[in-house]
């Protein structure tokens, strides 16, 4: 086995300190804070990738037959190299708690102490060792395949249908692999459905109510998140005793999946529905867009319940079963397909209703939701009898809709929170910033973005690989670190993880969207009859109080 150890221990020290140089840059601050085992493998991981990158770049190189830095003037390169990436390193690290901390005293964290770089450090080293491990193997497997290809071909052609061959097998293995992962995923969440299907609690009692023995829509089928929106949310009592005032039932109409085999047949059903149940006949109607498992979140819908004195229904429709990450690679022509359906049907029919006696209509969404929502909202096919207005919170970064009003923003702008000609039409909000104040008043139709400037959700860049996303651009920031920069290949890798870790940030960062700020923007979207500033801060301070009074705090996907 002299083959497998020569390439196992071929190490290159150029290749590791240019892996070591990105692992420093990897320390500096992002969007989220990390903790010591997050940043850990990410560490690792970008060493082996700075690493691979130094060991591609040596073959290039060599290929291209160009002159080497060997001898003693090598020798010397290297030893100054060494230094330098090395004092570099140590240098980031004395730094790095200070920048953790910082941003974690920005978002109301706990500050981390010395023990957790120890931590950090050893996942480092562990993570790197097992992907150069598994580098080497593969480089070994190349090594045996060309060996054996010299026996019958000739060199050149033996290289290249050794990597050819190499490639294919870890094709192979890696597909079967990942494909066995997802389907075991799909399965779950599959089979969770099905068991939510089996232990469905009783009928909702009160004949208004989706899933009711007088409901068109089967209880059983709808599945756990809808019931959840059915049955809980403040009712007429709940109301009342906040606003002071005699209140209405607000109304809640929710399709599950399996309630319809098509997503024009769904909406329908919930058109029936909300026909069943005069919503038609309210104030306010709302039309939402869940996310990926069909969630929907409280802390948005039941503060604009109390908005409204209960004077007020909400439908929505479940495209998919899975995590709206599964959910966005395998159903996004799905989720699209069922909030255009949803949104179409039930403007036609509201289009055709008396004006002055049917109910403002609004488009709604979270996160994957709010992207299917936007889509849906055509406005070229509504200028004709346009909606009132939309919110969208945490609008996902791929939503063209999103991206085409970003890119409309007034020079001088931030890219996080930018102003929109006179702010007649579109709005923003995020954390400590509501859309109240804008140059001109509303027009027709009001349109209001809720959008954390710490979200990667909305704020990653797939170009970050090459070039600094827009938001960078700016000044950083309330709760964005003061020393985020910058740097090609390590952005793209922080703000990849920032994604993952977004959904457990503190409420109000990240993309953990707090009750409390979706209240101020549903005042500016929906206009609620005698609402005030002061309302609105009462409100605030009602829903800050926790669960069983409304406007709770929850994530889900």
């Amino acid at each position: 086995m002299t083959w497998l150890r020569r390439w196992i221990f071929r190490f290159s020290l150029r290749s590791f300190l240019l892996g070591l140089a990105f692992f420093a840059a990897s320390m500096t601050p992002s969007l989220i804070p990390r903790g010591a085992v997050e940043q850990g493998v990410l560490g690792g991981v970008v060493i082996a990738t700075g690493y691979l990158l130094g060991q591609t770049l040596s073959l290039i190189w060599q290929a291209a037959d160009l002159p080497r830095l060997g001898g003693r003037i090598g020798t010397v390169f290297d030893a100054v190299l060494t230094l330098a990436v090395m004092a570099l390193t140590v240098w980031i690290l004395a730094y790095s708690l200070e920048w953790q901390n910082e941003l974690r005293g920005k978002m109301d964290m706990e500050a981390v102490e010395g023990l957790h770089l120890t931590r950090l450090v050893t996942l480092t080293s562990l993570t790197f060792l097992g992907l150069y491990a598994l580098g080497a193997l593969v480089a070994a497997l190349f090594h045996w395949v060309r060996a054996n290809f010299y026996r019958i071909m000739p060199p050149r052609r033996a290289n290249v249908l050794g990597v050819v061959t190499v490639f294919a097998i870890l094709f192979v293995v890696t597909r079967d692999g990942i494909f066995d992962r997802v389907v075991a995923s799909l399965d779950q969440s599959y089979e969770a459905a099905q068991e939510l299907f089996d232990v469905a609690p009783p009928l909702p009692p009160h004949a208004h109510q989706s899933g009711s023995a007088a409901s068109l829509i089967d209880w059983a089928a709808m599945g756990q998140p809808g019931r959840d929106f059915v049955l809980t949310g403040p009712n007429a009592e709940t109301i009342s005793a906040f606003t002071g005032q005699p209140a209405m039932e607000p109304l809640r109409v929710y399709v599950g999946r399996a309630n319809g085999e098509t997503p024009r047949e769904r909406a329908e059903l919930a058109l029936a529905e909300l026909i069943r149940v005069n919503a038609f006949e309210r104030e306010v109607l709302v039309v939402t867009s869940p996310t990926g498992t069909g969630w929907m979140d409280p802390g948005s819908h039941d503060p604009v319940e109390y908005m409204h004195n209960g004077d007020i229904a909400t439908v929505s429709v479940q495209y998919s079963y899975l995590q709206s990450p599964l959910a966005l690679i395998l159903e996004t022509r799905t989720g699209l397909d069922q909030a255009s359906a949803l949104l179409e049907v039930i403007h036609d029919y509201w289009s055709g209703l008396p004006e002055d006696t049917r109910p403002r209509l609004y488009a709604h969404g979270l996160s994957l939701g709010a992207w299917s929502s936007m889509y849906a909202t055509n406005l070229f096919r509504l200028l004709d009898d346009p909606i009132d207005g939309a919110f969208w919170a945490g609008p996902p970064f791929p939503s063209r809709f999103w991206q085409s009003i970003q890119v409309a923003r007034n020079a001088g702008s931030p890219w996080v929170l930018p102003e929109i000609g006179r702010g007649s039409l579109v709005r923003y909000a995020n954390h400590v910033h509501d859309a109240a104040n804008a140059p001109a008043a509303w027009g027709q139709m009001r349109i209001v973005f809720l959008q954390y400037s710490s979200d990667p959700i909305v704020f990653y860049d797939p170009f970050s690989l090459f070039r600094a996303p827009e938001w960078m651009n700016d000044p950083p920031a309330e709760d964005v670190s003061q020393h985020l920069v910058f740097i090609p290949v390590v952005t793209q890798f922080q703000l990849a993880l920032d994604m993952a870790l977004s959904f457990g940030a503190p409420p109000g960062h990240g993309h953990a969207y707090y009750a409390r700020d979706y209240i101020s923007p549903w005042a500016e979207v929906t206009a609620p009859e005698g609402w005030t500033r002061e309302d609105t801060e009462r409100l605030r301070a009602h829903c800050d109080l926790g669960v069983g009074l409304g406007c709770r705090n929850e994530v889900g996907g």
